[in-house]
């Protein structure tokens, strides 16, 4: 199995969901990102990664509480 940041990948499909997340927030954030984190800044990458950390958290304690997770709301830039 391919390695990333020196981790194995268990769930492909996680990785592609995340993938999708990145670029979602990216254009909620109004940052044009194409693909190549090394576009953006530092700072612009923070709060991509950031976003996508406050999303994921969000669902697993709405999934430990056994709720429905709705989708999240766009984020204020």
């Amino acid at each position: 199995m391919p390695r990333r940041g020196g981790k194995r990948i268990l769930v492909r499909e996680a990785e592609q969901a995340i993938e999708n997340m990145k670029f979602e927030i990216a254009n909620e954030l109004g940052l044009d990102y194409t693909g190549d984190l090394g576009e953006l800044t530092s700072r612009q990458n923070g709060s991509v990664g950031g976003t996508i950390t406050k999303r994921l958290v969000q669902q697993a304690q709405a999934s430990m509480a056994g709720k429905q997770v709705a989708p999240a709301p766009p984020v204020q830039p």
